[in-house]
Protein backbone atom coordinates (compact mmCIF):
# COMPACT_ATOMS: atom_id res chain seq x y z
CA UNK A 1 0.00 0.00 0.00
CA UNK A 2 3.02 2.23 0.78
CA UNK A 3 4.51 1.42 -2.45
CA UNK A 4 1.34 2.47 -4.43
CA UNK A 5 1.17 5.45 -2.71
CA UNK A 6 4.90 6.66 -3.39
CA UNK A 7 4.26 5.58 -6.95
CA UNK A 8 1.33 7.60 -7.12
CA UNK A 9 3.02 10.42 -5.71
CA UNK A 10 5.71 9.91 -7.95
CA UNK A 11 3.07 10.65 -10.67
CA UNK A 12 1.84 13.53 -9.57
CA UNK A 13 4.90 15.30 -9.20
CA UNK A 14 6.54 15.09 -12.44
CA UNK A 15 2.71 15.61 -14.73
CA UNK A 16 2.88 18.96 -12.19
CA UNK A 17 6.70 20.03 -13.66
CA UNK A 18 5.72 18.91 -16.86
CA UNK A 19 2.54 21.38 -16.79
CA UNK A 20 4.66 24.22 -15.01
CA UNK A 21 7.74 23.68 -17.58
CA UNK A 22 5.11 23.59 -19.95
CA UNK A 23 3.78 27.25 -18.70
CA UNK A 24 6.93 28.76 -18.75
CA UNK A 25 7.41 27.91 -22.37
CA UNK A 26 4.20 29.93 -23.49
CA UNK A 27 5.09 32.52 -21.69
CA UNK A 28 8.62 32.91 -23.07
CA UNK A 29 7.15 32.44 -26.48
CA UNK A 30 4.48 34.82 -26.24
CA UNK A 31 7.22 37.42 -24.80
CA UNK A 32 8.74 38.14 -28.00
CA UNK A 33 5.65 38.14 -29.74
CA UNK A 34 4.64 41.37 -27.88
CA UNK A 35 7.94 42.79 -27.93
CA UNK A 36 7.97 42.31 -31.78
CA UNK A 37 4.35 44.06 -32.01
CA UNK A 38 5.48 47.04 -30.04
CA UNK A 39 8.55 47.05 -32.28
CA UNK A 40 6.92 47.22 -35.25
CA UNK A 41 3.96 49.50 -34.05
CA UNK A 42 7.34 52.42 -33.09
CA UNK A 43 8.41 51.88 -36.13
CA UNK A 44 5.46 52.62 -38.09
CA UNK A 45 4.27 55.46 -36.15
CA UNK A 46 7.82 56.25 -37.14
CA UNK A 47 6.90 55.99 -40.92
CA UNK A 48 4.04 57.83 -40.95
CA UNK A 49 5.22 60.68 -39.04
CA UNK A 50 8.15 60.90 -42.19
CA UNK A 51 5.55 60.51 -44.65
CA UNK A 52 2.94 63.04 -42.67
CA UNK A 53 5.83 65.46 -41.32
CA UNK A 54 5.78 68.10 -44.48
CA UNK A 55 1.51 67.50 -44.95
CA UNK A 56 -1.41 69.18 -43.07
CA UNK A 57 -4.86 67.81 -43.03
CA UNK A 58 -7.25 70.40 -43.99
CA UNK A 59 -10.60 68.17 -44.84
CA UNK A 60 -13.29 70.02 -44.37
CA UNK A 61 -11.83 73.73 -45.23
CA UNK A 62 -11.86 75.97 -48.29
CA UNK A 63 -9.20 78.08 -49.48
CA UNK A 64 -10.80 80.98 -51.27
CA UNK A 65 -8.20 82.08 -53.66
CA UNK A 66 -8.34 85.72 -55.98
CA UNK A 67 -5.94 84.41 -59.05
CA UNK A 68 -5.15 86.16 -62.21
CA UNK A 69 -6.06 82.80 -64.10
CA UNK A 70 -7.79 79.89 -64.10
CA UNK A 71 -4.65 78.10 -66.12
CA UNK A 72 -3.36 77.20 -62.41
CA UNK A 73 -5.92 74.95 -61.82
CA UNK A 74 -3.60 72.45 -61.49
CA UNK A 75 -1.85 73.23 -59.10
CA UNK A 76 -4.72 74.17 -56.61
CA UNK A 77 -5.63 70.62 -56.94
CA UNK A 78 -2.28 69.20 -56.25
CA UNK A 79 -2.62 71.27 -53.19
CA UNK A 80 -6.18 69.75 -52.81
CA UNK A 81 -4.84 66.13 -53.21
CA UNK A 82 -1.63 66.74 -50.25
CA UNK A 83 -3.93 68.69 -47.88
CA UNK A 84 -7.57 68.13 -48.39
CA UNK A 85 -7.96 71.77 -48.65
CA UNK A 86 -10.85 72.52 -50.98
CA UNK A 87 -9.98 75.27 -53.26
CA UNK A 88 -12.25 77.97 -54.71
CA UNK A 89 -10.70 80.69 -56.63
CA UNK A 90 -12.17 83.57 -58.98
CA UNK A 91 -10.62 86.08 -61.13
CA UNK A 92 -10.20 89.53 -60.34
CA UNK A 93 -7.30 92.70 -61.46
CA UNK A 94 -5.03 93.96 -58.59
CA UNK A 95 -6.88 97.04 -58.98
CA UNK A 96 -10.55 95.56 -58.10
CA UNK A 97 -8.94 93.48 -55.49
CA UNK A 98 -7.70 96.63 -53.18
CA UNK A 99 -10.85 98.94 -54.24
CA UNK A 100 -13.41 95.95 -53.09
CA UNK A 101 -11.76 94.69 -50.45
CA UNK A 102 -11.43 98.19 -48.54
CA UNK A 103 -15.28 98.87 -49.46
CA UNK A 104 -16.44 95.57 -48.09
CA UNK A 105 -14.27 96.40 -44.67
CA UNK A 106 -13.40 92.91 -44.79
CA UNK A 107 -11.03 90.23 -46.86
CA UNK A 108 -13.01 89.24 -49.64
CA UNK A 109 -10.55 85.60 -49.82
CA UNK A 110 -7.61 83.91 -47.79
CA UNK A 111 -5.04 84.05 -50.58
CA UNK A 112 -3.77 86.67 -53.16
CA UNK A 113 -2.12 84.62 -56.03
CA UNK A 114 -0.35 86.35 -58.80
CA UNK A 115 -0.34 90.13 -59.61
CA UNK A 116 1.26 93.44 -59.64
CA UNK A 117 4.03 93.69 -57.05
CA UNK A 118 2.85 97.76 -56.81
CA UNK A 119 -0.79 96.86 -55.71
CA UNK A 120 0.50 94.47 -53.12
CA UNK A 121 2.83 97.22 -51.62
CA UNK A 122 -0.28 99.53 -51.39
CA UNK A 123 -2.52 96.69 -50.08
CA UNK A 124 0.51 96.04 -47.56
CA UNK A 125 0.93 100.24 -46.58
CA UNK A 126 -3.15 100.00 -45.89
CA UNK A 127 -2.97 96.61 -43.52
CA UNK A 128 -4.57 94.93 -45.67
CA UNK A 129 -2.40 91.56 -45.70
CA UNK A 130 -1.25 89.20 -43.42
CA UNK A 131 2.78 89.07 -42.20
CA UNK A 132 4.04 85.46 -42.63
CA UNK A 133 7.18 84.16 -42.47
CA UNK A 134 8.92 79.90 -42.03
CA UNK A 135 11.91 78.04 -42.36
CA UNK A 136 10.55 77.67 -45.93
CA UNK A 137 10.21 81.49 -46.78
CA UNK A 138 12.93 82.10 -45.11
CA UNK A 139 15.17 79.98 -48.62
CA UNK A 140 13.64 82.69 -50.91
CA UNK A 141 16.34 85.68 -51.65
CA UNK A 142 15.45 88.88 -49.82
CA UNK A 143 14.78 90.59 -53.21
CA UNK A 144 11.93 88.63 -54.16
CA UNK A 145 9.72 89.13 -50.85
CA UNK A 146 8.36 91.63 -48.30
CA UNK A 147 10.93 92.20 -45.62
CA UNK A 148 8.06 91.63 -42.90
CA UNK A 149 6.27 88.78 -45.19
CA UNK A 150 3.74 90.64 -46.25
CA UNK A 151 4.27 89.06 -49.72
CA UNK A 152 6.70 86.50 -51.64
CA UNK A 153 7.15 86.02 -55.29
CA UNK A 154 6.01 82.94 -56.92
CA UNK A 155 8.14 83.97 -60.07
CA UNK A 156 9.23 87.24 -61.58
CA UNK A 157 8.43 88.63 -65.15
CA UNK A 158 11.01 89.67 -67.17
CA UNK A 159 11.39 92.07 -70.03
CA UNK A 160 12.84 91.77 -73.23
CA UNK A 161 12.27 92.85 -76.80
CA UNK A 162 10.52 90.75 -79.62
CA UNK A 163 11.95 91.59 -82.97
CA UNK A 164 10.34 91.48 -86.27
CA UNK A 165 13.39 90.77 -88.26
CA UNK A 166 12.21 90.90 -92.15
CA UNK A 167 10.61 94.16 -91.11
CA UNK A 168 14.38 95.74 -90.27
CA UNK A 169 15.82 94.17 -93.07
CA UNK A 170 13.29 95.73 -95.58
CA UNK A 171 14.52 99.17 -93.94
CA UNK A 172 18.09 98.27 -93.82
CA UNK A 173 17.95 98.36 -90.22
CA UNK A 174 19.80 96.17 -87.45
CA UNK A 175 17.65 94.86 -84.44
CA UNK A 176 17.91 96.88 -81.04
CA UNK A 177 20.65 95.34 -78.13
CA UNK A 178 20.23 97.84 -75.44
CA UNK A 179 17.21 100.11 -74.48
CA UNK A 180 19.68 103.21 -75.81
CA UNK A 181 19.52 101.41 -78.91
CA UNK A 182 15.59 101.68 -78.80
CA UNK A 183 15.81 105.19 -78.36
CA UNK A 184 17.50 106.03 -81.95
CA UNK A 185 15.36 108.41 -84.22
CA UNK A 186 16.07 105.28 -87.11
CA UNK A 187 13.51 103.25 -85.35
CA UNK A 188 10.71 106.04 -85.46
CA UNK A 189 7.15 104.26 -85.70
CA UNK A 190 8.20 100.83 -85.89
CA UNK A 191 8.24 100.19 -81.31
CA UNK A 192 5.08 99.64 -79.80
CA UNK A 193 4.58 99.54 -76.04
CA UNK A 194 1.03 98.83 -73.69
CA UNK A 195 0.32 101.48 -71.26
CA UNK A 196 2.57 101.25 -68.09
CA UNK A 197 -0.16 102.61 -65.96
CA UNK A 198 -2.21 99.13 -67.15
CA UNK A 199 0.48 96.92 -68.11
CA UNK A 200 2.66 95.69 -65.27
CA UNK A 201 5.33 94.20 -67.06
CA UNK A 202 6.10 97.46 -68.55
CA UNK A 203 5.30 99.76 -65.66
CA UNK A 204 8.45 97.51 -64.66
CA UNK A 205 10.16 98.15 -67.77
CA UNK A 206 9.94 102.03 -67.20
CA UNK A 207 10.98 101.36 -63.70
CA UNK A 208 13.73 99.31 -64.17
CA UNK A 209 15.34 101.73 -66.92
CA UNK A 210 15.05 104.53 -64.54
CA UNK A 211 17.27 102.39 -61.84
CA UNK A 212 19.31 101.28 -64.68
CA UNK A 213 20.49 104.74 -65.59
CA UNK A 214 19.66 107.09 -62.52
CA UNK A 215 16.28 109.51 -63.00
CA UNK A 216 18.27 112.35 -65.30
CA UNK A 217 19.95 110.10 -67.92
CA UNK A 218 16.82 107.45 -67.61
CA UNK A 219 14.56 109.65 -68.57
CA UNK A 220 15.66 111.36 -71.43
CA UNK A 221 16.88 107.89 -73.20
CA UNK A 222 12.76 107.08 -72.32
CA UNK A 223 12.00 110.38 -74.51
CA UNK A 224 13.59 109.05 -77.47
CA UNK A 225 12.19 105.67 -76.94
CA UNK A 226 8.84 107.54 -76.74
CA UNK A 227 9.54 109.52 -80.31
CA UNK A 228 9.82 106.30 -81.62
CA UNK A 229 5.72 104.87 -80.31
CA UNK A 230 2.81 106.10 -82.34
CA UNK A 231 0.58 104.64 -79.54
CA UNK A 232 0.83 102.59 -76.23
CA UNK A 233 -1.93 99.65 -75.99
CA UNK A 234 -4.34 99.07 -73.59
CA UNK A 235 -3.67 95.15 -73.58
CA UNK A 236 -0.47 94.13 -72.47
CA UNK A 237 -0.16 91.48 -75.13
CA UNK A 238 -0.68 93.94 -77.83
CA UNK A 239 2.86 94.67 -78.53
CA UNK A 240 3.69 90.84 -79.16
CA UNK A 241 0.32 90.38 -81.44
CA UNK A 242 1.25 93.28 -83.33
CA UNK A 243 4.55 92.80 -84.03
CA UNK A 244 4.04 89.27 -84.98
CA UNK A 245 1.41 90.38 -87.56
CA UNK A 246 3.65 93.09 -89.18
CA UNK A 247 2.23 95.82 -87.38
CA UNK A 248 5.64 97.08 -85.99
CA UNK A 249 8.79 95.98 -85.95
CA UNK A 250 9.68 95.91 -81.92
CA UNK A 251 7.41 95.00 -79.45
CA UNK A 252 8.15 95.42 -75.83
CA UNK A 253 6.92 92.16 -73.88
CA UNK A 254 7.60 89.90 -71.43
CA UNK A 255 10.05 87.68 -72.19
CA UNK A 256 8.63 84.16 -71.31
CA UNK A 257 7.84 80.92 -73.45
CA UNK A 258 4.96 82.05 -75.22
CA UNK A 259 6.88 84.91 -77.01
CA UNK A 260 9.87 82.55 -78.06
CA UNK A 261 7.09 80.18 -79.36
CA UNK A 262 6.07 83.12 -81.28
CA UNK A 263 8.86 83.86 -82.44
CA UNK A 264 10.14 80.81 -83.41
CA UNK A 265 6.87 79.88 -85.39
CA UNK A 266 7.03 83.10 -87.04
CA UNK A 267 10.78 83.75 -87.73
CA UNK A 268 11.19 86.35 -85.11
CA UNK A 269 13.82 87.03 -82.66
CA UNK A 270 13.27 87.57 -78.24
CA UNK A 271 16.04 89.95 -77.57
CA UNK A 272 17.26 90.56 -73.46
CA UNK A 273 18.44 93.58 -73.50
CA UNK A 274 22.47 94.45 -72.78
CA UNK A 275 22.50 97.12 -70.94
CA UNK A 276 19.69 95.83 -68.25
CA UNK A 277 16.69 93.08 -68.03
CA UNK A 278 14.20 94.81 -66.08
CA UNK A 279 11.84 92.65 -64.02
CA UNK A 280 9.37 92.69 -61.52
CA UNK A 281 7.98 89.53 -59.12
CA UNK A 282 4.41 88.49 -58.81
CA UNK A 283 3.11 89.06 -55.82
CA UNK A 284 1.86 85.97 -53.26
CA UNK A 285 -0.14 87.39 -50.03
CA UNK A 286 -2.20 86.35 -47.57
CA UNK A 287 -5.37 88.43 -46.43
CA UNK A 288 -5.23 89.79 -43.04
CA UNK A 289 -8.54 88.34 -40.79
CA UNK A 290 -9.93 86.05 -43.67
CA UNK A 291 -11.46 83.02 -41.77
CA UNK A 292 -8.66 80.28 -43.54
CA UNK A 293 -4.89 81.92 -42.84
CA UNK A 294 -4.17 78.68 -41.36
CA UNK A 295 -4.39 76.79 -44.55
CA UNK A 296 -3.00 79.73 -46.86
CA UNK A 297 0.22 79.83 -44.84
CA UNK A 298 0.57 76.25 -45.66
CA UNK A 299 -0.53 76.93 -49.39
CA UNK A 300 2.88 79.52 -49.51
CA UNK A 301 5.07 76.50 -48.25
CA UNK A 302 3.13 73.98 -50.50
CA UNK A 303 3.85 76.88 -53.22
CA UNK A 304 7.50 77.12 -53.02
CA UNK A 305 7.79 73.50 -52.81
CA UNK A 306 9.89 71.92 -56.10
CA UNK A 307 7.03 70.13 -57.71
CA UNK A 308 4.86 73.34 -57.13
CA UNK A 309 7.63 75.42 -58.52
CA UNK A 310 7.44 73.10 -61.76
CA UNK A 311 4.37 73.47 -61.85
CA UNK A 312 4.39 76.98 -61.72
CA UNK A 313 7.17 77.17 -64.30
CA UNK A 314 5.58 75.34 -66.53
CA UNK A 315 2.04 77.10 -66.30
CA UNK A 316 3.60 80.36 -66.74
CA UNK A 317 6.34 79.62 -69.31
CA UNK A 318 9.20 81.36 -67.40
CA UNK A 319 13.02 80.18 -66.51
CA UNK A 320 12.61 82.75 -63.46
CA UNK A 321 11.60 80.19 -61.07
CA UNK A 322 15.22 78.80 -60.09
CA UNK A 323 15.36 82.40 -58.96
CA UNK A 324 12.92 82.31 -56.49
CA UNK A 325 13.42 78.83 -55.24
CA UNK A 326 17.20 77.97 -56.27
CA UNK A 327 18.79 74.88 -57.15
CA UNK A 328 15.25 73.68 -58.54
CA UNK A 329 15.04 72.99 -62.55
CA UNK A 330 13.01 74.84 -64.70
CA UNK A 331 12.20 75.72 -68.49
CA UNK A 332 15.65 77.11 -70.54
CA UNK A 333 14.87 80.09 -72.18
CA UNK A 334 18.11 81.69 -71.78
CA UNK A 335 18.08 84.41 -69.66
CA UNK A 336 21.25 86.16 -68.82
CA UNK A 337 20.68 86.52 -64.51
CA UNK A 338 23.40 88.79 -64.86
CA UNK A 339 22.01 91.37 -66.55
CA UNK A 340 18.85 91.32 -64.08
CA UNK A 341 18.93 94.84 -62.93
CA UNK A 342 19.82 95.81 -59.68
CA UNK A 343 15.96 97.48 -59.23
CA UNK A 344 15.22 99.91 -56.05
CA UNK A 345 11.77 97.94 -55.56
CA UNK A 346 11.43 99.88 -51.86
CA UNK A 347 10.64 102.56 -54.55
CA UNK A 348 8.37 100.66 -56.49
CA UNK A 349 5.22 100.96 -55.07
CA UNK A 350 5.72 104.41 -53.52
CA UNK A 351 7.11 106.23 -56.35
CA UNK A 352 4.28 104.88 -59.04
CA UNK A 353 2.58 108.19 -58.84
CA UNK A 354 5.37 110.12 -59.34
CA UNK A 355 6.68 108.15 -62.41
CA UNK A 356 3.66 107.92 -64.11
CA UNK A 357 2.36 111.50 -64.12
CA UNK A 358 6.27 111.91 -65.62
CA UNK A 359 5.39 109.44 -68.57
CA UNK A 360 1.67 111.23 -69.47
CA UNK A 361 3.87 114.22 -69.62
CA UNK A 362 6.11 112.98 -71.85
CA UNK A 363 3.45 110.23 -73.89
CA UNK A 364 1.52 113.57 -74.62
CA UNK A 365 -1.78 112.07 -75.48
CA UNK A 366 -0.47 108.41 -77.08
CA UNK A 367 -2.30 106.52 -74.13
CA UNK A 368 -5.62 107.22 -76.21
CA UNK A 369 -7.61 104.19 -77.56
CA UNK A 370 -6.14 103.67 -81.27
Amino acid sequence: MKRKFLVLLSVLIMASLVIVGCGKKDNNEEKPAEENTQTETAENTEENKEENKDTQNFEGKTLNVVATSDSYVPLFDKFTEQTGAKVEFLSMSSGEVISRTKAEGKPMADLWFGGGLDAFMAARDDGLLENYTSDVTATVPEEYKDKDGAYISKGITVVGFIVNDAILEEKGLEAPKTWKDLADPKYEHLVIMSNPAISGTNYAALKGLLDIYGEEEGWKIFEGINNNIDFYSKRGKDPQEKTVQGEFAIGIIPADKKAFDAAKDNNLTVIYPEDGVCWVPEGVAIFKGSENVDVAKAFIDFMLSEDAQKMIAEIDGKDSNQLIVPGIEGFDLGLPKDRLVKEDLSTFGSDRERILEKFNEISKGKTEDK
